[in-house]
């Protein structure tokens, strides 16, 4: 698809600003346009949000700073803009709409080419960790751009606020989605709010006894181009084959913790939580496992023990990140889990809610996998896969043969900052601590 260069000097004496593709993520280079919150010809205020765009890991909607009417619309819903290059037009007063509309169907007429698109998006992209939109243009242009700020898709608003993926779920199921009640973060309706939707429609319609939810179908044959997400997803693991990792195996002995959490569960506390909080324990006295190496030059000792874990999500995987994990209590920690959950899924986290992470877990015990291998996450040092805690035929030390819950972990690590003796020492540490949980409540 082709886009207009950011290049484009409209020749305007009036203020029609330009309302551009917003970075929303350090690595960002462009986004796909979920929705138009506003139509041409609406009047905007300060404040109010204009579009939806998905970025690589969220739908967040832009709003604009300025007064005035939306005049044109230059990339339509499901289309992708690079960053920095023109998506509407903002005029400020009603009688300049037609100058915009006009000005706008002459430039184009000189669409660039996709090598000249290509790079446009290089020039205009912002890869630092603050955010800003790209600079504007020198003095001399007349159009100023409209500068936007973010905020999260779900919030007020008269639209029905959903995922892509519920939207896609509620054709597929004919559920009215202005019916149902939204259970994401703000309100927003995710995937299970319309599957319970339908469940409710399949009880209360005789001739739809027996009917269940089912899985959306997908075309056998089929050719489906990746979302912002997976792009992003297939960068990240392109980029781990650059780092030479090594893995080691380890099996707990889980019966004190499976106790545990069968005493504490009622209070809202999740084994992802108890899991994260205890490699952070594990992780403080082995810091050399919670460091990095960003450069191929040196070692970054991380000041934090932020655990991040892998959740798969409709469009792809996200890391939501538990900060601090070693100093927050258990009963705190799993609240927060839980929101990031749903977050998460919704696609409403925050850039430090996914992307500061110094050691990754992955978990697929819950789907009764007992062992598998992870991949290393750019930016850190190292990642454990957990497997589901079974029951296994075990001798003891003075020869009798007993039952034992035990678990298995696999941990990748990059060899060029840790080396197999720190990663078996740091995993003897987390053994004691499943093994004798009671640390974890304190």
């Amino acid at each position: 698809m082709a886009h207009l260069t950011t290049q484009t000097n409209f020749q305007i004496q009036s203020k029609i600003r330009e309302i551009f593709m917003p970075a929303l993520s350090s690595t960002m280079t462009e986004g796909k346009i979920v929705s138009w919150i506003k139509s041409e010809g609406d009047k905007l205020s300060k404040g109010d949000g204009v579009v939806v765009v998905e970025s690589d890991k969220a739908d967040m909607d832009v709003e604009t700073f300025y007064d005035g009417y939306l005049a044109k619309i230059i990339v339509e819903e499901g289309s992708v803009a690079p960053v920095g290059s023109a998506i509407a037009l903002l005029a400020e007063s009603e009688s300049e709409i037609a100058e915009a509309i006009s000005k706008a169907s002459a430039a184009s007429s000189s669409v660039s080419t996709p090598e000249e698109s290509k790079a446009a998006a290089a020039a205009t992209t912002s890869l630092d960790t603050k955010f800003e939109p790209p600079a504007a243009p020198m003095a001399t242009r007349a159009a100023d751009r409209a500068v936007l700020s973010m905020r999260p898709a779900s919030e007020g608003g008269k639209r029905v606020v959903a995922s892509p993926y519920a939207k896609k779920l509620g054709k597929e199921l004919s559920v009215d989605l202005r019916t149902v009640v939204g259970t994401g973060p703000q309100g927003r309706i995710v995937a299970k709010d319309v599957e319970a939707a339908a469940a409710m429609a399949a009880v209360a319609t005789p001739e739809a006894e027996g009917r269940t939810s089912v899985a959306p179908s997908v075309d056998l044959g089929s050719t489906a181009p990746f979302t912002a997400m997976q792009n992003a997803v297939c960068r990240n693991m392109v980029e781990s084959l650059s780092v030479p990792t090594f893995r080691i195996g380890y099996t707990f002995s889980t019966d004190a913790l499976d106790a545990l959490y069968k005493k504490i569960k009622s209070k809202g506390v999740t084994m992802t939580a108890l899991l994260a909080k205890a490699t952070a324990l594990a992780l403080v006295k082995h810091p050399v496992v919670n460091s990095c190496c960003r450069d191929g030059k040196s070692f970054t000792y991380n000041s934090c023990v932020n655990i991040a874990v892998a959740v798969a999500t409709d469009g792809g995987l996200l890391t939501p990140v538990l900060h601090d994990a070693d100093k927050v209590d258990i009963y705190t920690l799993s609240r927060k889990w839980k929101d990031l959950v749903d977050k998460a899924r919704a696609k409403q986290l925050q850039f430090h809610e996914y992307n500061t992470g110094t050691f990754t877990l992955s978990n697929l015990g819950m789907f009764g996998v007992d062992r598998f291998d992870a991949i290393l996450p750019p930016g850190t040092g190292a990642i454990m896969a957990v497997g589901a805690s079974q029951p296994a035929v075990v001798a003891s030390k003075d020869g009798r043969i007993g039952m034992k819950n035990q678990m298995q972990v696999n941990v990748t690590a990059d060899h060029r900052v840790i080396y197999g003796a720190d990663l078996a020492a740091f995993l003897q540490t987390l053994a004691r601590i499943i093994e004798d949980p009671k640390d974890l409540t304190f």
